[in-house]
């Protein structure tokens, strides 16, 4: 069943005023304060609307985190079912060190209809070719490359690839250079480097590598919006992760998730700026107004933009 277009500009209320509330701490240098304030005044919201939600992705287990935990019910409890995903402050580091790129993240999505993610690293792919068989995490990446220079009549050369900056990711960006493929490097920002393949605008044609499970379901909500594909596998290093996963009802530890296994039926998804970005521009006040702008997706509606709001402090 759709989700009510209502629900749109109350969860960009949402992440705005979380967005708001880090930008206090912006350049601070103290990330978990930046982190709580955000969280904070997003459980507060979450908790004034008409609605019945729970938390499936969010701070963490109940003994990490005493608010948006995983599993925490939210809302008037009353109005429809909603599954939610928030990531209250991404780029925690951008915000402590007031550098491009914080965002205010929360998914929405029909009842039983989003993933619900383990806290463990991710293998991702995500491109704007949403055929099957163009890229895929089982191919090589000088395949992926290939494959995807052909669909998108460009030459490898030409071809950007956004990756995070992390010793991990050493051979990758290897076979890239080797394959004279531009390259854009990322120091955080899961999320957003997921979503640069949304618009040719961002000038990204393929994000890769591993990153954090819960942020590889988040970006997945709006890239789905958007038409584009991913794939993702958790990597399970422990025997923890593993035990966690079985919690969650996942059995086979190797299996590749297609996007329509992450999430399926109408879904909401919300970025709003901290501090500017490619995707979204931070917060800014003028005497006690704020203005924000805040990346929105809602699936059944094909609503894919950008709202900029202007409200009182």
């Amino acid at each position: 069943m759709p989700i009510d277009k209502k629900f749109v500009d109350q969860f960009v209320k949402v992440t705005s005023n979380a967005a708001l509330a880090a930008s206090y701490l912006v350049g601070k240098k103290d990330k978990i304060a930046a982190d709580k304030a955000a969280v904070d005044s997003m459980r507060s919201d979450l908790n004034d609307l008409n609605m019945i939600g729970e938390i499936v992705i969010g701070e963490g287990e109940l003994d990490e985190a005493p608010m948006l935990y995983i599993g925490e019910k939210l809302g008037k409890n009353n109005g429809p079912l909603f599954d939610i995903a928030v990531d209250p402050l991404e780029g925690t580091n951008f915000a402590a060190n007031n550098l491009p790129g914080a965002l205010s993240v929360i998914a929405i999505a029909e009842k039983n209809k989003l993933f619900k993610a383990p806290e463990t690293y991710m293998e991702k792919i995500s491109t704007k070719a949403n055929e099957k068989k163009v890229v895929d995490l089982d191919y090589s990446i000088k395949k992926n490359i290939f494959n995807l220079s052909e669909f998108l009549n460009k030459k490898p050369e030409n071809i950007t690839a956004c990756i995070m900056d992390r010793p991990r990711h050493n051979e990758i960006i290897k076979d890239l250079k080797e394959l004279k493929v531009k390259i854009k490097l990322i120091t955080d920002g899961d999320i957003s480097g997921a979503l640069l393949v949304t618009d040719n605008k961002y000038g990204v044609d393929i994000f890769l590598g591993i990153g954090g499970g819960p942020e590889g379901v988040l970006a997945a909500t709006a890239l789905d919006a958007f038409g584009c594909s991913f794939q993702g596998r958790f990597l399970f290093e422990t025997d923890e992760d593993k035990k966690r996963a079985i919690e969650m009802d996942i059995k086979d530890f190797s299996k590749k998730y297609e996007i329509n296994e992450i999430i399926s039926g109408d879904s909401i998804f919300c970025a709003t700026g901290i501090t500017s970005g490619d995707l979204v521009s931070g917060i800014k006040i003028k005497g006690d107004e704020f203005f924000s702008e805040t990346l929105v997706t809602h699936k059944y509606a094909d609503l894919k933009k950008v709202i900029k709001l202007k409200q009182k402090i």
